[in-house]
Parts: C-alpha cells; structure tokens; sequence
C-alpha cells in the first residue's frame, strides 16, 4: 500500500512539473489512471487550460491578437460529463467543485455554477479563485442576497469585491475599512479602499492613500493604474511622469505598466503613441478593461470614431457594467451625429454609475441638442449634476439659461443666485460671473426689487465694457423709477 501511494505521488509529481512547462496535455496523460481527488483534479483543470491554450491559438490565426473570433475551448463537454457524474457520485472535492463551476459558466449554465461554486467556497472558503468566479456570476443585489454562504472572514473580502463590482461603493468601502481593522499592515486592503474611494471621485485622498502604498512597497505595479488615472484627471504631469519611469524600471511587460505609460502620453497630447501602449497592455492581456477603455478614449480624441467604438463595445463585452465604456460609446454616437444611439448608452452609464456628474451633463447635452431639443428632460438631468457634486460647474448655469430660454424668470434668478454664489466661494472669474449679474439686476429691476437690483448694478461696474454701461443704464433707470413715486406720509397708515 505505501509503495503504490509513492508511485501515485511519483506521477503526480510529475504530472506537476509538466503542468508548470505548461506542457498540459503531457500532464493530462501522465494522470490519466489516477483516482485520488488531488490527481483528478490536476488531469481536468490541464485539459481546461489545454483547452483554453488551443482557443487562443485558433483566435490569433483567425483574427489577430486583439480581434475577435468564435473559437471554443473543446475540452469543456467531456470535462462536464466527467465532473457531473463526479459530482453526482459524491467523489469530487472543493477544487473539483471550483473547476466544474468554471466549466459550466463557460457554457452558460449560471445558475448550477453558482450553486457549484457556492458549495466549492463553503467546503474550502480559501480558494480565492473560486470567490472570484461567483463574483462574475453576481450581476444583481438580488442574486448575491440569494447565495446561500457559509459565514467565514473570507466571505467578508467576496462581498467588499462584489459590492466594488455591482457599484455599491459606500457598502464596499465600509467592508474594507472593517477589513482593515483585523489585517492591519495588508497592502491590498489598501489598494482596494483607494480604488473604492476613486470610484467616489474622492481623488485627494486616493493620491495620499497611494503614496503610502508605494512608500510601503515601493516596486508595486498591481492597481497602480488606478493611480495613473488620479494623476491624468489631476493633470499631475511630473507625478505621472515619474510613475510611469518606475514601473518602466519594475516591470515594463505589465498590462498595468502599459497603461500608465499610455496615460503619461496621452497627457502629453501624443494619442497615436499612447494608443500604442494600450495595444500593447492588449497584446498582454486581451481581457484588460482599462485598456480598452482608455484607447477608446484616445481614438475619440484622434477623431478616429469607428475604432472608437470598436474598442468601448469590447470593453462592454468583457464588462457590461463598465460605466466608462458605456459613456464612451455615447459620446463616439454623438460625434457621429446620432443623439438617439448616443442617448441610449449615456442612459446606460447613468445606470451604473448614478453618482457622477458628468454623465448627467452628456445626457444632457444630448437632449439639448438640435435633433431631440427636449429642453424639459434636459433640466431634470442637470438637476441630478447639480445634486452630484458637479465639480466643473456646468449644471448650475445651465440650468439657469434654459430656465430662462423656457420664460421661468424665477427659477432663472434661483439659479444664477446659486450658480453665482458657487463662483464666489470657488473664487472663479470669467464670463458667466457677468451674465448671472446682468440677468440678475435686470431681473430684479423689472420686478421693482430696486435695492437687490442695485446691489448687483454695483457689482458690474467693477467690470469694463458693454456690461459696465448696461449697468449705469440700469441705475439711472431705477433712480428715475423711484423718484416718479409720490412720497407716502406715513402717518396716514397709522390706525
């Protein structure tokens, strides 16, 4: 009996090593007679990934690197069968459970892999991967509120990844920082409260909760294009200069490295070299989101709309709930000259991303525009902006100016106080400051509010020009005004 268990190990072994050449079909026939669960297991995920190698080859010869093709992994039949009568027999253990569920999402089959799975993480709750398979598989609240999960701490890390996913980033973010709490010094806790926090475009502290990542692990490049993204949004030129040069030095065959270079040029104003390196970060990892994302990004800023789409309805493909490429593919439609396809898919990316304002102001605009101008369903969507920390202060003179295109006075004179006020405490100059004065003054001179009316007549002789004769106009106006009233003696209303 000990002398067959070390000739079971002796092909195992072996089996192993072939496995690690990623010589899988000799690892697969090496275990062909093997029974024990850690050989059957090792023999079928081999042909899974033969499988997947040959699919992959069969793209590349079909399509390219980066196009698309309908090859199939052929092992995935006979891999059900074996791993269904397994199961059904009660001969199969966690990671059986975990590669039978991944072989059942392939074929579509997702609601007898999620029970798979779940069975998989609740009889070995440590296998991440098998979490990260029923992660893809919890596309609603609903589902993930149906699985049936054992309570475990490693549950707690499914749920802040699947709340990340599914847009619910407070519940996410409240996961982690508990998280936190019991794995004090764990850099990928980290990472993940940073890219919950970006999620909510809270951008300064995301920079400083990076820069104490990369203090702590100085040669990371795992979710450092996360960071790239803080730093293009924040125009920090020098900063993204010198992560791009880290990573470079690190490990310049990263699709993460590929994609902060691709940045760094793009800020640069160089999109044909930037598309390069998010090809480049494709060739790497065809599945990258960000990369699709990012170079479709860059081919609407070439101009180059077809490609444009191209590269957002892959990154749609690899993720439907990837707000960006959604908004991506509105604004391509848009350039285009098709506002009703535009509409559609910045409907979608409000959807999954309700919180960010500068989806509201694209539909919007959209609505705005000369083919639909339907200036009602546009005033509702700057609301939400405005309601959404609109960080570039569009939603608040807009609304004022279709307020007043539509003759509410009123709301007009709500909104520019607002909007002017916003100007003032941000400590903005420019021309909006001046017709929120102009309108105002005469807004309120028409309504014989004469003293608010003069408070902003006075503000706008401070400026030089038309506007500054407009508001001696205005003043001489209203003194006239107020003088042709007869004076009242007060006493005559005295009871």
């Amino acid at each position: 009996m000990e002398e067959d268990e070390v000739i079971h190990g002796d092909f195992y072994l072996l089996a192993k090593s072939y496995f690690d050449c990623r010589e899988y079909r000799r690892a697969a026939h090496v275990l062909r007679d093997q029974t024990g669960n850690k050989s059957v297991f090792l023999r079928c995920y081999a042909l899974y990934l033969a499988g997947e190698k040959r699919k992959e080859e069969e793209m590349i010869e079909l399509e390219g690197p980066l196009g698309k093709s309908d090859a199939v992994n052929r092992e995935l039949v006979s891999l059900e069968r074996e791993l269904s009568s397994l199961c059904k027999n009660g001969m199969i253990d966690p990671f059986g459970l975990y590669l039978y569920g991944l072989v059942l999402k392939e074929k579509g089959n997702e609601n007898l892999a999620r029970k798979v799975l779940v069975e998989s993480v609740n009889s070995y709750p440590w296998n991440w991967s098998a979490w990260s398979e029923l992660q893809s598989l919890c596309t609603t609240v609903d589902i993930l509120n149906g699985l049936n999960l054992s309570n475990h701490w490693m549950k707690e890390f499914f749920l802040a990844s699947v709340y990340q996913e599914l847009r619910m980033h407070n519940e996410s973010l409240s996961k982690y920082e508990n998280l936190q709490g019991t794995f004090t010094f764990s850099n990928y806790i980290q990472a993940q409260i940073a890219k919950a926090r970006y999620s909510l475009r809270e951008f300064e502290q995301v920079e400083v909760i990076f820069e104490d990542l990369l203090r702590n692990d100085p040669y990371r490049v795992e979710d450092m294009d996360t960071y790239s993204n803080v730093l293009y949004t924040k125009e920090c030129f020098s900063a993204l200069s010198y992560l791009a040069h880290r990573v470079i030095m690190t490990d310049k065959y990263r699709p993460e490295s590929c994609c902060i270079i691709g940045n760094y040029y793009s800020l640069k104003g160089q999109h044909e070299k930037s598309v390069i390196y998010f090809r480049r970060a494709l060739k790497l990892n065809k599945n990258y989101l960000s990369a699709w994302t990012l170079m479709g990004h860059e081919y609407v800023e070439m101009k180059n709309t077809p490609a444009a789409v191209d590269a957002y309805r892959r990154a749609v493909d690899i993720n439907p709930r990837d707000y960006r490429a959604w908004y991506g593919l509105g604004q391509a439609y848009e350039m285009m000259g098709m506002p009703h396809y535009a509409l559609h898919y910045f409907r979608k990316s409000v959807f999954f991303q309700p919180i960010d304002s500068r989806l509201w102001i694209a539909m919007a605009q959209c609505y705005e525009s000369e083919q639909l101008h339907m200036l009602e369903e546009a005033i509702k969507c700057y609301k939400r902006a405005a309601n959404c920390n609109d960080t570039e202060a569009i939603a608040l003179h807009r609304l004022a100016k279709l307020h007043r295109e539509l003759g509410y006075p009123e709301e007009a004179a709500f909104y520019y106080r607002k909007d002017l006020e916003r100007m003032e405490a941000e400590e903005r100059e420019g021309p909006n400051i001046v017709e929120a004065l102009m309108f105002l003054a005469t807004h309120y001179k028409a309504q014989k509010r004469f003293e608010e009316a003069e408070v902003y007549c006075t503000r706008l002789l401070d400026y030089t020009g038309p506007e500054r004769e407009t508001a001696k106009s205005l003043l001489r106006g209203m003194r006239m005004a107020q003088s042709s009233f007869p004076s009242m003696d007060v006493e005559h209303f005295h009871p």
